[in-house]
């Protein structure tokens, strides 16, 4: 019972570090990325499609984002789809595909995005936190309920606290690394 609770804690927890990280890479950090594109949708023949659907998304350089619709009389719709998103970008097509420059972050900018990652973050170790404490929840009502001994209590309560360390320190690490990129000049 406890070894199912622990595992099922586990598998929660790194699904809240994986959906920081796809949080985290469509943050614009001044550099071109394909999944700065993943959440918005265009309105293709009256369905609401990913783009990465549409079209191939690419980065010839680390300021430009090419995409390039399978489909052409889908550019308008990705042309406004980009227009309408909160990315702050002015795509130009051409015909055939729409470039997407990214400009140069100013340093006012990097710290308004450092601050919205490290709020990500926060609300990620809590959710940990939050997996931890429904853990720790279950191993006492299991021992109030005579199914584990005390010691077995401790002791899993002991792992359910290394398992939200180990993860806690995963969030950090990813933290960090978005800073220092979005920091890079």
């Amino acid at each position: 019972m406890i070894n199912d609770a622990l595992s099922s804690a586990e598998d929660k927890m790194k699904k809240t570090v994986e959906v920081l990280r796809k949080d985290l890479a469509s943050v614009r950090a001044g550099r071109a990325n394909p999944a700065m594109l993943e959440k918005i949708t265009v309105d293709y023949y009256n369905t609401p499609t990913p783009i990465n659907q549409l079209a191939n998304v690419s980065v010839p350089e680390p300021r430009m984002l090419v995409i390039q619709p399978w489909d052409k009389s889908a550019i308008k719709d990705i042309e406004k789809a980009i227009m309408k998103s909160d990315l702050g970008l002015t795509p130009s097509n051409d015909g055939n595909v729409i470039r997407l420059p990214i400009p140069q972050l100013t340093a006012e900018r990097r710290t308004e995005i450092a601050k919205t990652v490290r709020k990500k973050a926060e609300e990620a170790r809590v959710a940990v936190r939050n997996i931890r404490r429904e853990l720790i929840d279950n191993i006492k009502n299991l021992e109030k309920q005579k199914s584990v001994s005390e010691d077995e209590s401790k002791k899993a309560q002991e792992k359910a606290q290394k398992l939200t360390d180990t993860f806690i320190k995963e969030i950090d690490n990813t933290l960090e690394k978005k800073e220092q990129e979005i920091m890079e000049v």
